[in-house]
């Protein structure tokens, strides 16, 4: 049984304006789930789903109406929340479990992801990457990227958005709240929307909404209101949750981000997954077998959840998540929470968080707007405990040099958030045996971070 802790409603306005949570030693006052999948280890997503599931099966799941989802992974995750919001969180899990059993919301969103998303997406060999890590024998890891950045509105952002838009829309809200830091959330909320004709209002950091400003555009195009919110995501993501509690009965938190109180990292792990799951069939079908490694940017971890999820089981298959250590990570000035942070509660979860020795949040830097946020994913932090998952960095410098190499050789645009990833190939590719099977999650198109590539090529 989840039970969730009862907290004064102060301590929401601690955790919005940076302060670490009181009860952070308490974590005994949320049960710990104790599900487990059959090798042993906790549930990560929603619900234990089938290998082979993918967007032409997804009508034919069957879930069982007592599957009930873990509130916690580990030590992380949780709802420490004010009793305020329990009822609407409550609510928004029993909804979901519900949406996962019916199959005319199964048929409905196979059918948004076919045909509004563009799904499947493609598992693609890049020749031109491959040979360039080659060896002077000719020999090397085979890398392929899946390409996320041809979902519609460019990003993995769009599976999430389009479902969980659904599901407001069965709980008949007509107004939709989100937080976006590089816009691609924001857009594909925002699209969303437009095509369920519920409004929409998007919260940005003002700094952001500089840097991203064709994504602004694009919010306006589809009829959202974006609000400029002084700082970054950390400070829209306040604000957006501020907006979400004074609203309860008639809006919905959109959260885009795998962080958050339960149930909603495990939502969007859950509407994410289709990532992994097209991958392991693709991968079968192109060389009959597994990939090797899998390796994804992470941010707070939606898209690397969504690459890893599927393939946590399979211990052969290695996982990397490539973080951002802006200028280096003994700069300071980075976004490396699972290399550098510290475990905390921030924005109603446990997870790892940049934060200083007195507890208040670090504000976090990257030239990927997308990977500046300081906390992380509760599955992505127990993934660390547990060792099953590697985390590295990768600077600015290496980022940018990445996004241009991918451009260069194959005619690819990826996002600066992408390009972290493929910069990890660097120091990878030349430790690994000929053939090795690489996928990279390519998570968004990189038209709206040209600019700011040429620039910092410039400088």
């Amino acid at each position: 049984m989840n039970t969730t802790c009862s907290i004064h409603t102060t301590f929401l306005n601690r955790q919005l304006h940076g302060g670490l949570c009181p009860a952070t030693k308490h974590t005994s006052l949320i049960t710990t789930d104790k599900r487990r999948t059959g090798s042993g280890r906790p549930v990560l997503c929603s619900l234990v789903t089938p290998k082979t599931m993918n967007t032409r099966t997804l009508i034919e799941r069957k879930v069982p109406r007592e599957v009930s989802m873990p509130a916690k992974f580990g030590m992380f995750g949780g709802n420490f929340v004010p009793e305020t919001l329990i009822t609407s969180l409550k609510k928004l899990e029993a909804e979901f479990i519900y949406a996962l059993q019916d199959t005319e919301f199964q048929e409905e969103l196979a059918t948004a992801l076919r045909d509004y998303v563009g799904r499947e997406t493609p598992l693609y060999f890049a020749q031109g990457l491959t040979n360039y890590y080659k060896n002077k024998d000719g020999e090397g890891a085979e890398i392929y990227l899946k390409r996320e950045d041809l979902n519609h509105c460019g990003a993995h952002k769009m599976n999430n958005a389009v479902a969980q838009t659904m599901i407001a829309k069965r709980m008949g809200l007509k107004s939709v709240v989100a937080a976006t830091g590089a816009g691609q959330h924001g857009v594909a909320t925002a699209a969303a929307c437009a095509k369920l004709s519920l409004s929409c209002t998007v919260f940005m950091g003002s700094d952001d909404m500089e840097k991203q400003s064709s994504n602004v555009l694009l919010m306006k195009l589809f009829g959202a209101q974006v609000k400029p919110v002084e700082g970054g995501f950390k400070e829209a993501s306040s604000e957006a949750i501020r907006e979400w509690a004074s609203n309860l009965e008639t809006s919905y938190y959109l959260t885009g981000t795998a962080v958050g109180p339960h149930p909603c990292p495990s939502m969007v792990c859950e509407f994410q997954s289709v990532i992994g799951k097209e991958t392991r069939r693709q991968a079968m079908e192109k060389w009959g077998g597994k990939p090797d490694v899998l390796i994804a940017c992470i941010g707070s971890g939606s898209n690397a959840m969504g690459l890893f999820h599927e393939f946590i089981e399979d211990e052969d298959v290695r996982l990397i998540g490539v973080e951002a250590a802006g200028f280096g990570l003994d700069s300071g000035k980075h976004a490396a929470t699972l290399s550098e942070g510290e475990v905390g509660v921030y924005h109603g979860a446990m997870s790892y968080l940049l934060e200083d020795e007195e507890g208040q949040i670090i504000r976090p830097h990257s030239i990927a707007v997308g990977l500046e946020y300081p906390g992380v994913s509760p599955q992505l932090s127990f993934l660390k405990d547990t060792e099953r998952a590697e985390f590295y960095s990768a600077t600015d410098k290496e980022a940018v040099d990445a996004y241009l190499r991918l451009c260069r050789l194959e005619g690819i645009i990826p996002s600066l958030e992408a390009a972290h990833a493929l910069a990890f190939l660097d120091k990878l590719c030349p430790n690994l045996p000929n053939a090795t099977k690489i996928i990279v999650n390519c998570s968004g198109r990189g038209d709206k971070d040209a600019g700011m590539v040429l620039d910092h090529k410039l400088t």
